[in-house]
């Protein structure tokens, strides 16, 4: 009885700048009368969103796409890197470059303004990553079931093996205490603190996510973003599940159409744009919510306007 007694006190303790949000529905994010809208159409298979600060939106087309795409601020679309292929996960770093998952070629890479890539890592099986204010890359090995680390100084270390059964999305809470990832195969999404070295401590199944009536045991949790209130966003096959810092369940956002939905970040003017990549396209809805940039300084969650 012992044991059981001190799982919620473990968990109030370890993630306590979590715990400040509470009764976030999703009216609190949401617009009424706002829908999703296409912003990019006619790819292969969308992925990889990702924001800069001043709110363009980045993305790849894993199935038959060759570049690193760029909507700007006004919306048009365009090739930001050329000769990108096959890349799943996107995030920009603190020193002005856009790391990438190249899934198809088992590497983890940085282009920088130019588009000359610096390969980070090889012979890995990276699905998705993010970069921290001070230049930790953490990254999914769906199919090994680990989470490595690449730190400043280009060492590469495996920072959780076996814990989530099919590692996918991954983001970090505003003060960047917290590591969040998504588990493609189970229904949980785990949280980690992030030690003081960069290791990983103290997992838990933090979120639940709901799952389909079909398969009941896998939600199809995939790619992650959180925003400035520190609620989190994960994309699952029932559509877009938003929790609360508590981990607590706030709602589903119904995905834009009938495909997969793998990826989302906010972006756009202010970061108030929620974008998601949905099978073949890239959608976005204004809502009432803002993001954070993960290369940005950390920062307390903010107070809901009152």
């Amino acid at each position: 009885m012992k044991s059981f007694a001190l799982v919620p006190i473990l968990s109030a303790v370890l993630f306590a700048p979590l715990a400040e949000g509470q009764d976030m529905p999703l009216s609190q994010v949401l617009i009424e009368g706002e829908d999703w809208r296409v912003v990019s159409e006619g790819h292969g298979f969308t992925d990889g969103l990702c924001a800069d600060a001043e709110g363009n939106v980045y993305f790849s087309d894993v199935k038959s796409g060759t570049a690193i795409y760029k909507v700007d601020a006004a919306g048009q679309v365009g090739e930001f890197v050329k000769d990108a292929a096959g890349i799943s996960g996107l995030k920009w770093g603190p020193d002005g470059r856009i790391y990438a998952c190249v899934a198809r070629g088992r590497i983890v890479v940085a282009f920088d303004k130019d588009g000359k890539m610096t390969e980070l890592a090889k012979e890995v099986q990276p699905n998705d990553l993010v970069v921290t204010h001070d230049g930790n890359l953490y990254f999914t090995m769906t199919g090994a079931k680990e989470i490595r680390r690449i730190d400043p100084e280009g060492k590469m270390t495996v920072v959780n093996a076996g814990t989530v059964t099919k590692p996918n999305g991954i983001t970090l809470s505003p003060d960047q205490g917290t590591l969040a990832v998504s588990d493609h195969g189970g229904k949980h999404v785990w949280a980690f603190r992030i030690e003081a070295d960069g290791t990983l401590a103290h997992p838990e199944g933090y979120m639940t996510m709901r799952t389909p009536v079909a398969d009941p045991e896998i939600a199809k949790g995939d790619g992650m973003t959180t925003d400035a209130y520190g609620r989190w966003y994960v994309t699952t096959a029932m559509g877009l599940q938003m929790f609360d810092p508590t981990g607590r369940m706030g709602g589903v956002i119904a995905k834009p159409q009938d495909a997969n939905l793998v990826s989302c970040c906010f972006g756009g003017p202010n970061l108030e744009y929620l974008y998601a990549a949905c099978g073949d396209k890239v959608y976005r809805r204004k809502t009432k919510s803002h993001g954070i940039l993960s290369f940005q300084p950390p920062r307390k969650a903010e107070a809901m306007p009152k």
